[in-house]
């Protein structure tokens, strides 16, 4: 069976992002709800839209931050759902 990754990520607006798996669902995820839900210092500020932005697509997962600041269990992002 092949590993499940993120072929395509592009930024939705108010701090969402549309993911493409390599299964072909497609899901938009509100990562925004998910930092306002779980303040912490090192998310909060992907808040400021022109740092959400710069995310990108690296092993197969979609991460914010040179260090992987955020990242997301790619099954969550795949069943469009983040952890409470």
């Amino acid at each position: 069976m092949e590993r499940l990754s993120i072929i395509k990520a592009e930024n939705a607006g108010n701090l969402c992002v549309n993911l493409t798996f390599s299964d072909n669902t497609i899901q938009t995820i509100d990562v925004g709800d998910f930092i306002r839900r779980h303040p912490h210092p090192q998310y909060n500020k992907y808040l400021d839209p022109r740092k959400f932005n710069r995310f990108t697509l690296e092993n197969g997962n979609v991460v914010w931050g040179k260090n992987w600041d955020l990242i997301f269990p790619i099954e969550q992002l795949h069943a469009g759902i983040l952890a409470q």
